[in-house]
């Protein structure tokens, strides 16, 4: 069944197999990975898939080997993916930094379960978000973006491909069982409907080419291996040339890694909202539990208490601003998370001296239910408006 065929049709799929077909028509054509619950429908869909587009797929021996070949894979020109769930992500952080380093635009799906270690195998988990971002050694950025619906989760594989070619960055996807294998409405739109971003290539000729000289917008443009192209690409800290880099040369790159990312924050702000404006608490939530905070929001407005909601697509690089600006008003700000208290610790980080921040965890392996967020929302604006 080639992508064509699929172009404006709705679909009742699961969000891991709406992955692949973004990832089909975001242009991914190599997949390397190792099967591991939740995420293993994307690997079986890539398997399917990318023989009838002219791809490649390839079980690896282990997570290590798989995101290896994903760096290997796009140096040789190809958008490359693959997916996992927390254990193997933990293997694959070294390489992560590689493809760091390196800039190498790569997209890891996470699809979170219960941890640490092997966890809890089929039940969902928001564990791994400051793994994502702080996973791997040294300073460096990524992008992570955290889909709730199987809608989302095609919007934003598409998404994770593009930003991780135009910023030449590994981008995360964190999703969770939930979002996983949930089966759900997705519409597939028009190919032509579709933006498709590709790696900036070189304008110049192949003689005394830099590797990694950026242009103004912080990003250098990538050609591939054997297209006579002398590159110079380790892993160790380097200059524009490849080599290695002396102390200012050093900090250069690692600043410019970070920046070409943390200085768009604001335009890699996706984000969802209801009913922020006059709210005297706002509910920021993310992945699968946003869908139980917006029952909860709505349910609690049919009541006549003021709230809001905000769900947050883009997790890293954390949407500061707007977080700032839209909750700085309110009296309280619950952030519901299938963690111990991650992201409301950024929240909490942002809003400073604002609102009170209150986390809601839980790490039963199973979803917050409407009915629990809407029980502290009510416990909190007794204690936050008297």
């Amino acid at each position: 069944m080639a992508t064509e065929g699929l172009a404006g049709r709705k679909l009742v799929i699961q969000g891991n197999e709406a992955c692949v077909e973004a990832a089909i028509v975001a242009g991914c054509r190599f997949y390397a990975g190792y099967p591991i619950t939740p995420a293993s429908e994307i690997m079986e869909g890539m398997a399917r898939r990318l023989p009838e587009v002219g791809g490649v797929f390839l079980q690896m021996e282990d997570e290590i080997a798989a995101i290896n070949a994903l760096v290997g894979a796009s140096w040789g020109g190809w958008k490359a993916m693959t997916a996992t769930s927390g254990p193997g992500f933990s293997l694959m952080q070294e390489a992560i930094g590689l493809a760091a380093i390196t800039e190498t635009p790569l997209v890891i799906v996470d699809v979170q379960r219960g941890g640490p270690a092997s966890g809890q195998s089929t039940s969902p988990s928001q564990g791994d978000v400051f793994q994502a971002r702080y996973g791997s050694n040294g300073d460096y950025a990524i992008v992570a973006l955290a889909p709730s619906t199987a809608q989302e989760m095609f919007d934003l594989t598409v998404l994770a491909f593009n930003l991780s070619e135009q910023l030449r960055v590994p981008a995360v996807i964190l999703s969770d069982e939930i979002v996983a294998h949930t089966r759900e409405k997705v519409i597939i739109p028009p190919r032509d409907c579709v933006e498709v971003v590709d790696r900036k290539r070189p304008r110049g000729g192949a003689d005394a080419f830099p590797t990694f000289r950026p242009d103004e917008d912080g990003t250098p443009p990538m050609p591939a291996f054997n297209e006579g192209y002398r590159l110079r690409v380790l892993s160790q800290v380097h200059n524009i040339w490849g080599e290695r880099a002396t102390p200012a040369e050093s900090e250069e790159l690692i600043r410019r890694l970070s920046s070409k990312v943390e200085s768009r924050a604001d335009q890699l702000c996706f984000v969802g909202t209801e009913a922020v404006d006059g709210a005297e608490l706002i509910v920021v939530s993310y992945g699968s539990v946003a869908r139980s905070a917006l029952r909860a929001v709505r349910d609690a407005r049919a009541r006549g208490l003021p709230v809001g909601w905000v769900k947050l697509k883009t997790l890293w690089p954390f949407p500061q601003r707007f977080i700032s600006q839209v909750v700085g008003h309110a009296a309280c700000v619950l952030v519901p998370e299938m963690n111990l208290g991650r992201m409301a610790l950024e929240v909490e980080r942002v809003v400073k001296s604002g609102p009170r921040v209150v986390p809601l965890p839980k790490v039963s392996g199973q979803c917050h239910t409407p009915a629990e967020i809407l029980a502290a929302i009510e416990g909190e604006l007794k204690r936050c408006i008297r």
